[in-house]
């Protein structure tokens, strides 16, 4: 049996993907996955989404949901590192000054200070990641 490639896959994904195939090779008659898959794929899932990854890796969005959501119920609260941060409003000519970390998709970081600088200008430079090329 060969390897499907599923097209534009993220690395951390493919990564999950390769297992997932090896195991499938390798399996005698109809094995259950085992939990260590399972949580391999509940991780990529909480990034790529659960339809994304069910689909790379060949198994039910379901039972993948299922596993996400334990996953997510298993982990601690961390005070201090929200998933999603909203911003007051900002004068649109004003310089500001923070510190942003953002993280792409396909695992792209960038950590920017800034100190004076435009509204405009911080928006240019966040689209620049979000558009990159990998």
């Amino acid at each position: 049996m060969g390897t499907r490639h599923t097209g534009n896959v993220p690395a951390r994904l493919e990564v999950v993907r390769r297992r997932f195939e090896r195991w499938r090779a390798t399996r005698r008659g109809r094995a259950r996955i085992p939990d260590a898959l399972w949580a391999s794929a509940a991780l990529v899932a909480d990034t790529f989404g659960i339809s994304r990854t069910a689909q790379a890796l060949r198994v039910n969005p379901s039972r993948l949901k299922k596993h996400l959501a334990q996953k997510l119920a298993s982990e601690p609260e961390l005070e201090g590192t929200p998933r999603f941060v909203e911003l007051g409003p900002f004068s649109p000519n004003g310089p500001c000054e923070c510190l942003l970390e953002l993280e792409a998709g396909n695992g792209a970081k960038m950590r920017i200070e800034l100190k004076g600088i435009a509204a405009p200008d911080l928006a240019a430079l966040s689209q620049g990641l979000w558009n990159r090329q990998s």
